[in-house]
C-alpha cells in the first residue's frame, strides 16, 4: 500500500543549500518538496496556491524575513505546521522563533536522518526542538528572570481579558480566530491588541508575545 507523501514548502535563498536539500529530502518515499521560495512574500504566495503540509523555512531571508514570514503563514494558517532551519541559536533569536508560532527549530548542519525525523514529527502534530535550541531557550529565560525579575502578580497593567487576548497571540492566533475563541468582535480584539502593544511599549505582536513570556505574564508554550 503506497503511503501519501508530505507536501513540502522548501524556503531557501542559498540556491546550492536549496538544492541540497531537495536532493537528500526526496530520497524519501513519504516526503515531496513539492514548492520552493527563496524570500517570504514568495512563500506566502506559494501557500495560498498550493497544496502544502508543512513548510520548511530558512529564517535569513531577504525581504520581509523569515521571522514576519513565519508570523503572517501562522496568522493566516494557524494549523499550517513550520519548522525553522536557520545557522543562528541566538536566544533572541529563538524566543521570536517562540512567539512567531513556529513548530521545530532545527540549526544548519544536523544530520539529514533528524531533519528528516523533524519533518515527520511535525507533520504528526508534535513539535520538535532540538537540543541547542531547547537548552538556548532555558537559559535565555532564566537569564532574563535573573536581570529583570518580575514580581509574582506583576500584569503592566493588563486587564484579565487583555491577558486572554496576549495568551492567544503568544500562540499564533490571528484576530478573527481570537474573536471565535473568546466570543468577541473582531473589532473589540483590535481594541484590546492595541491597548496591549501600548501597556508593554511593544512595536508589534511577536515583540509583546516575547515581553509576555520573559515577564511571565502568560504560559510558557510547551
Amino acid at each position: 500500500m503506497s503511503t501519501i507523501p508530505l507536501k513540502i514548502l522548501l524556503v531557501e535563498d542559498d540556491e546550492l543549500f536549496r538544492l541540497g536539500l531537495r536532493v537528500r529530502l526526496q530520497q524519501e518515499p513519504d516526503l515531496a518538496i513539492v514548492a520552493e521560495a527563496d524570500d517570504g512574500e514568495m512563500a506566502m504566495d506559494l501557500v495560498e496556491t498550493c497544496a502544502i503540509d508543512l513548510v520548511l523555512l530558512d529564517v535569513g531571508l531577504p525581504g520581509i524575513g523569515g521571522i514576519e514570514t513565519c508570523c503572517q503563514l501562522k496568522q493566516r494558517y494557524p494549523n499550517l505546521p513550520i519548522l525553522v532551519l536557520t545557522s543562528h541559536s541566538q536566544p533572541a533569536l529563538i524566543a521570536r522563533l517562540v512567539a512567531s508560532g513556529a513548530q521545530g527549530y532545527c540549526v544548519k548542519g544536523i544530520a539529514a536522518e533528524t531533519l528528516i525525523l523533524a519533518l515527520r514529527s511535525l507533520s504528526l502534530g508534535a513539535s520538535w526542538w532540538d537540543s541547542t535550541a531547547a537548552q538556548t531557550i532555558q537559559a535565555g529565560l532564566k537569564q532574563a528572570d535573573l536581570s529583570e525579575p518580575a514580581p509574582p502578580h506583576k500584569t503592566h497593567g493588563l486587564t484579565q481579558r487583555e491577558q486572554e487576548v496576549l495568551a492567544l497571540i503568544a500562540v499564533g492566533k490571528s484576530n478573527s480566530e481570537i474573536s471565535k475563541d473568546l466570543y468577541i468582535t473582531p473589532g473589540t480584539v483590535r481594541v484590546h491588541v492595541h491597548a496591549i502593544l501600548h501597556k508593554l511599549g511593544a512595536r508589534d505582536r511577536t515583540q509583546a508575545a516575547i515581553v509576555a513570556l520573559q515577564h511571565k505574564l502568560i504560559a510558557q508554550p510547551q
